[in-house]
């Protein structure tokens, strides 16, 4: 889509043509305002005032010689003459040798054209860009200039616009929006059915997503304008320049319909309006929102204008605003499944070289949990690396680099660990993934480090699940737990003491603990009650517990209860199997980074289940 740039000018412009007009009266009308008390006289006359030493300042020229009287009250003129001893007569005579100063007219019209007509010129031009502006912002009494105006982007139809086929990994969102482009190109198919479009189509889902690259996507399929603005971009300071950028806003897109109009992060003015509180900020924010919610209902079912909206907290809008009738349609735009990630990954190293036999489905099970934002960026850092590797072609190594990058962090090369440290780490890492291994229904692992990384982790074991899960068991939870006690267990069974390189296991190991109990009804003494909701599940998933706190304490008791019987299940295992520990521990701490295969590959045989 091409941006249309509004035509409106900026306030310096108007003064820089207010100082243009006056430094072209001083430059061109002045001086010939000047001329005209110089008296052209012939040389004679010339020769008799210098006689009289009546010469005060002279200037001689090429084509001409300008000279005043003594009194220097009147400036005269005539033609050079061939005269070798012109100069010595002159200053002789007391002339003083200078350039001529032009008094100012003192006639009427030099005194008007000089002085009153630019200050009139000036303050015509600030009464019309004061009208001009006061327009702008929504009325006589508007308070600031420009601030009712929506200042939205516009986009009109491009042949480089973004189709459906440049959005990957959305399939089903497609889906959904397909039929606005249908209705927005055949509208009568519809109305001779008697059925009507949604009025607004609200996207939600995690950052990064590709809501906003949808919704630009719809306009381009339909090859129709498209108006996009932010949400926070309705908020002012001052009440009521927010429901005038709305007024403007719709009012725009009634005069391009048919048309798009995207309103991005729309939580910033859509939020439930409270029942309390006077606070000026919330005021104009819910007289914003009012007057959203008027102009949505004020579209007729003909007007063939779709309204567009994002947001990652759909549980904070206002009812009223996605009630049927002005958001009719929700449309969620979830993390890409195992499918979708390959496709997003393909689609942006399209821009990019990359090696032949490199496998892309192998980087998309490693990018799991991954937004579409987070891939494109893993696609640009595998290009980077291979830049300062003096390479112009990625390969895989490059692209699982990156994810590793995104992951822990880069690589902290001056970060120099003591021998004892290492062995420590090489242990803890062996622990995870050999616990990991040990135990059934766990994903298998695919790299084992020990550098340590900018995120502030010394190493890490990195599992990758052969597919999208989208449940786990009881039983699955259980053993994760137990893999993110294992480092510490290593660290008890081979040196007999702890240290806190634990810390980010032990917060993993809580949190899944935890929601077991609260979240998941998996523990018998609560069975199916819930005992937490989850908040702003697209922005982390903070939660809240809902119970009373003699619950509370019962709850963290089972918490502790769960975690330390996976505790002593990844010792039990890792006494059970201390001879491969040691063997992959003193291998890791060797080679400081190791596949899974190669992990494998000395696992295999004496391990005891």
């Amino acid at each position: 889509m091409k941006e249309v740039k509004s035509p409106r000018k900026p306030l310096l412009y108007y003064y820089c043509i207010v100082l243009l007009i006056i430094f072209l009266f001083n430059i061109l009308v002045t001086p010939l305002l000047s001329q005209n008390q110089v008296v052209e006289v012939d040389y004679g006359t010339f020769m008799d005032m210098i006689d009289q030493q009546d010469i005060g300042v002279v200037q001689i020229e090429d084509t001409q010689i300008l000279f005043t009287n003594k009194e220097e009250t009147q400036a005269y003129k005539t033609g050079p003459m061939e005269d070798p001893t012109l100069a010595e007569r002159l200053h002789d005579a007391g002339a003083q040798f200078g350039r001529i100063i032009e008094e100012p007219t003192s006639s009427l019209l030099g005194w008007f054209l000089t002085i009153i007509l630019p200050i009139l010129i000036f303050i015509g031009l600030g009464q019309y860009m004061s009208r001009k502006l006061m327009n702008q912002a929504g009325g006589k009494n508007a308070l600031s200039f420009g601030m009712g105006r929506s200042n939205a982007k516009v986009y009109v139809p491009s042949t480089q616009g973004i189709r459906f086929s440049d959005v990957a990994g959305e399939d089903e969102a497609k889906e959904s929006l397909q039929e606005i482009v249908d209705y927005l190109h055949n509208p009568q198919k519809y109305t001779e059915a008697g059925a009507s479009m949604p009025k607004g189509i609200l996207l939600v889902g995690p950052p990064g997503t590709g809501k906003t690259m949808l919704a630009k996507a719809v306009a381009g399929e339909a090859n129709v304008p498209f108006f996009s603005i932010s949400g926070s971009e309705f908020v002012e300071m001052f009440v009521g320049m927010g429901a005038s950028k709305v007024r403007d806003l719709f009012k725009q897109a009634k005069e391009k319909a048919p048309c798009i109009v995207f309103i991005d992060e729309i939580d910033a003015i859509g939020q439930k309006r409270s029942t309390g509180g006077y606070g000026g900020g919330n005021d104009e924010r819910e007289q914003t929102l009012n007057q959203l919610l008027t102009e949505m209902d004020g579209f007729e079912g003909n007007t063939r204008v779709i309204i567009l909206a994002a947001t990652n907290r759909p549980e904070s809008l206002d009812p009223a605003l996605t009630r049927p009738g002005r958001f009719d349609r929700r449309v969620p735009v979830e993390l890409s499944d195992l499918q979708g990630r390959e496709a997003i990954l393909k689609g942006h190293a399209k821009k990019i070289k990359t090696a032949e036999d490199v496998d892309f489905h192998t980087i998309a099970r490693m990018a799991a949990g991954a937004s579409g934002a987070e891939l494109a960026n893993i696609i640009n850092e595998a290009a980077l690396r291979a830049v300062r590797g003096g390479r112009t072609i990625v390969n895989e190594a490059d692209l699982e680099e990156s994810i590793e990058v995104v992951i822990a962090g880069y690589q902290k090369k001056n970060a120099v660990l003591s021998d004892q440290e290492k062995r420590v780490v090489a242990y803890h890492e062996i622990g995870h993934a050999l616990v990991a291994a040990l135990q059934s229904h766990s994903a298998p692992v695919q790299k084992i480090t020990i550098i340590p990384r900018t995120s502030g982790a010394l190493g890490y074991t990195m599992q990758v699940e052969t597919g999208d899960k989208y449940l786990m068991t009881k039983e699955e939870i259980e053993n994760k737990i137990a893999t993110f006690t294992g480092g510490r267990a290593a660290e008890e069974v081979a040196f007999g003491q702890i240290t806190t390189g634990a810390s980010n296991d032990i917060e993993q190991a809580t949190k899944l603990a935890r929601a077991m109990i609260t979240r998941y009804g998996m523990s018998e003494e609560f069975d199916m009650v819930a005992m937490e909701t989850v908040q702003n599940q697209y922005l982390g998933g903070d939660s809240s517990l809902t119970c009373s706190a003699d619950t509370q304490k019962e709850i963290d008791q089972k918490v502790v209860e769960l975690v330390k019987t996976q505790h002593e299940k990844a010792r039990k295992l890792l006494e059970d199997n201390r001879a491969k520990l040691d063997e992959l521990a003193s291998f890791l701490y060797e080679k400081e980074t190791i596949t899974g295969e190669e992990f494998m590959e000395i696992l295999k045989g004496g391990a005891q289940q």
